[in-house]
């Protein structure tokens, strides 16, 4: 399967960072990209994928789903719960 290819401003968009740390990410080697052309860059999907899951902090599995009981603002003032 072939791995489809982002613009550096589309996988900043994606990971919700600037153009800058995508920049560095790919010297880092977080991050691989490959050029097209006359220098325009391009890094692919199938890393920043890979980027953003040895990243993740708790999988949505082991979420805790339990109810939470709500405090009003004005009792945790009070010293009242």
């Amino acid at each position: 399967m072939e791995s489809s290819l982002l613009r550096v401003k589309e996988a900043a968009q994606v990971l919700k960072v600037s153009t800058w740390t995508i920049y560095r990410w790919i010297d880092e080697g977080q991050l691989q990209a490959t050029k097209i052309g006359r220098g325009s860059l391009r890094i692919f999907r199938d890393s920043v994928d890979r980027l953003v899951e040895a990243n993740r902090t708790q999988r949505w599995e082991t979420f805790d789903r339990r109810p939470r009981r709500v405090v009003p603002l004005d009792s945790v003032r009070l010293g009242k719960r």
